[in-house]
């Protein structure tokens, strides 16, 4: 018998990893050189894998390291895609050849993003310009810059240029809301032509803040009958509903002439 060991078959990882490395290779043919050529000028050698990368400023171009043209008040990216550099923070590119300082208006400043501005608290854009906000009499300065810059105090409304106060009758209370009613009756009154009158309670109901119906409701057992509330006539076999101003038949049962009869 043969003792000769037979030859291992390459691991399937082994033959991926190979095939990966070699798509790698032919795919960016031009950010890294083989380790036997020369470090050209402006380059450096990479610190794994071998061969050699282009410093910043610079790009492969065959065999050498060429100097990107950078526009003044621009930077190199060391990218090696695209231009090669970008506008420093507070200039904008100028089709893609120079870097042009973003003009900021008097009274505003630069944004964080460094590519656009705002006008100071206290101004308004209009156009290219920061315009002072004329505050009326009883509003403050808000942060809406899209907006006339101002908000009414409590207890005011917004009226051209001005701040009125709101009329609120007795019984009522400002409600505070940003669009809607301004504002709306306490408990137990309801609004009738601009004034907020008591709610006549019925005997076995109670208060009830819905925005419809007469302002109450009746105890569960009782249903409304004009403005009073009326025990509930509950036949055999039924039973009162959720809301507990009405009623069912039981399961089983059906409804037939105000009755609850057994199903057939």
């Amino acid at each position: 018998m043969n003792n000769i060991p037979e030859r291992k078959r390459p691991s399937l990882s082994r033959t991926l990893i190979a095939a990966a490395g070699m798509i790698a290779f032919l795919a960016f043919p031009v950010l890294a050189q083989d380790r036997t050529e020369p470090v050209p000028e402006n380059a450096e050698a990479s610190s794994y894998g071998g061969g050699w990368t282009c410093v910043l400023g610079y790009r492969v171009d065959g065999a050498e390291c060429v100097a990107i043209g950078i526009p003044s008040n621009a930077y190199a990216t060391g990218r090696s895609y695209g231009q090669g550099w970008a506008c420093r923070r507070g200039y904008e590119e100028v089709e893609g050849t120079s870097c042009k300082a973003i003009p900021v208006p008097e009274n505003a400043f630069l944004r964080s993003s460094g590519y656009d501005w705002q006008c100071d608290r206290g101004y308004r854009q209009d156009r290219e310009t920061c315009v002072p906000i004329v505050l009326p009499e009883n509003a403050y300065l808000s942060d809406d810059t899209s907006g006339s810059g101002w908000t009414c105090e409590r207890g005011f409304t917004a009226s051209s240029s001005t701040c009125v106060a709101i009329a609120v009758p007795d019984n009522g209370y400002l409600t505070n809301a940003d669009y809607g009613d301004e504002w709306a009756c306490e408990r137990g009154f309801f609004e009738i032509e601009g004034r907020c009158d008591p709610v006549a309670l019925p005997s076995n109901a109670f208060l009830d803040p819905a925005s419809y119906g007469p302002g109450w409701r009746c105890e569960r057992g009782f249903e409304q009958t004009d403005n009073s509330c009326v025990p509930i006539d509950l036949p055999s076999n039924a039973h009162l509903d959720r809301s507990g101003n009405r009623w069912s038949c039981d399961r089983s049962f059906q409804l037939a002439d105000g009755e609850c009869v057994l199903g057939r």
